[in-house]
């Protein structure tokens, strides 16, 4: 893909849109990066760098498509497909491509992609760990952390890649190829963004378009619309799930995580040696176990990694006990799938803290584990009417609505007595009240310690 005095527009002045325009100045592109915040929002540093090495930074507005020109396109996940200049760049049959798919087309290392509505980062974070384990050289990163282009050029064939993908890079991909592909899960998410349950299944559906014979898929047999997407790959599909014993594939058979391949079983962990606990944990976990499987790691180093991996930040994590209340910073359940699996965690009596922006999700569902399993609910945010209303309709009624997440930390921790669990999962987007998750979760983190001194 030659770039040299090509004109490229990026939308969205976030890490992969700034990490973009970084890429492409050096590859001799004409650069154009666009956000519609204002100049005085981002660094001052990182505005001079770019308009250092040649980039053209257009601030609070959107850029004109026919003033530019642009021959490429690049958005950022959280940028909309359907703002104005996006639709005028499609009626000009101007390519649009996501962060990730330019970071594809420049890099040799075979590529570990994990996708699905839940499980996602935790799962990319273990298999990242099993190379790591193995001694291989390994890049983490995509929609966690460091943005795939930052080190795609770099990369060998020896290396791997192992990628985060969310529905929203994956619906710009085109030649994306991974070696080994993983869905986790799928339930209603960003319906929002995609319009129906179908409109995300497809965006996920993305990742294996272009595999063929000599690639994996990796799919959840337990989940419905994930197990339906195997007779849509060209890719040689391996299965996990904690439910069945599989007749091929991975599965919990007698307390032991067993893979089974070609007709020949293999223990590898029992299931209660698995450091991250919960049942999704043990879902994350198989796949983790498959994807290194499938990329030669051994079995040996697939039990070290399994027994000793401790999770990640935002997701489940504890923040720490105060006067026998334990304290849980979920900030990455960000959907109710993910809330719900949360709560499904724990026995100990729950004081919940939900609400964030709603993504046009199902709360009922939510409620109804939430009555189950929570003692008490506190919500906040643009989302906490939704929810209020859907636990009314569950017949709960130990909700309390706050104005602010300060009072909404506070108020929890009045209503936990000792061996409860404060749990911040909030069901919903942060972009009602903070810049992403890992905001929310830093935010919960600090209100939290402060109550521990006071």
């Amino acid at each position: 893909m030659d770039l040299a005095n090509k004109t490229v527009l990026i939308f969205g002045a976030a890490k992969s849109g700034i990490a973009s325009a970084r890429f492409l100045a050096k590859k001799g592109a004409i650069v154009y990066l666009n956000d519609q915040k204002r100049r005085e929002e981002f660094a001052i540093e990182e505005i001079n760098t770019l308009e250092n090495n040649g980039v053209t930074l257009i601030f609070g507005k959107h850029a004109e498509i026919a003033q530019i020109k642009p021959e490429l396109i690049i958005t950022s996940p959280g940028v909309p497909l359907t703002i104005a200049p996006l639709l005028a760049a499609r009626e000009k049959g101007i390519p649009i491509l996501s962060e990730m798919e330019l970071a594809s087309r420049f890099t040799d290392a075979p590529m570990v992609v994990i996708t699905g509505t839940n499980g996602k980062t935790t799962t990319t974070a273990l298999i990242g760990q099993i190379f790591t384990d193995a001694g291989r050289k390994v890049f983490v990163g995509g929609n966690i952390g460091v943005p795939f282009i930052s080190e795609a050029a770099e990369l060998t064939k020896q290396d791997i890649a192992v990628l985060e993908a969310s529905s929203f890079q994956l619906e710009t991909t085109y030649e994306f190829k991974p070696k080994a592909a993983l869905i986790l899960n799928i339930t209603p998410d960003h319906i929002d963004r995609h319009g129906s349950l179908e409109g995300y299944i497809e965006a996920k559906a993305k990742i294996f378009e272009n595999q063929d014979e000599s690639d994996w898929l990796i799919l959840n047999y337990d989940d419905e619309e994930t197990r339906k997407l195997a007779k849509r790959t060209k890719a040689r599909v391996i299965f996990f799930s904690r439910r069945h014993i599989l007749e091929e594939g991975f599965f919990v058979k007698n307390g032991i995580l067993t893979a089974r391949m070609q007709g020949v079983s293999i223990p590898l962990v029992a299931a209660e040696d698995i450091y991250i606990k919960g049942g999704h944990n043990l879902e994350n976990a198989m796949a983790a176990a498959a994807a290194g499987w499938v990329m030669g790691v051994d079995p040996e180093v697939l039990n070290r990694s399994l027994r000793t991996f401790k999770g990640v930040e935002h997701r489940l994590e504890h923040v720490l006990n105060h006067e026998g209340v334990d304290y849980i910073n979920d900030s990455k359940g960000t959907n109710p799938d993910a809330s719900i699996k949360a709560l499904e965690a724990y026995e100990n009596p729950i004081v919940l803290i939900a609400g964030g922006k709603s993504k046009g999700s199902d709360f009922y569902p939510f409620a109804l584990k939430i009555k189950e399993k929570a003692k008490a609910v506190v919500l906040v945010g643009q989302g906490a009417g939704e929810i209020k209303e859907a636990v009314v309709k569950a017949g709960y009624f130990e909700y309390y609505h706050v104005n602010t997440f300060e009072e909404a930390v506070a108020k929890a921790a009045s209503l936990a007595v000792a061996g409860d669990i404060v749990l911040l999962s909030p069901a919903c987007a942060s972009f009602d009240l903070f810049k992403n998750y890992e905001h929310r979760g830093e935010v919960f983190k600090e209100l939290v310690r402060k109550l521990a001194v006071q």
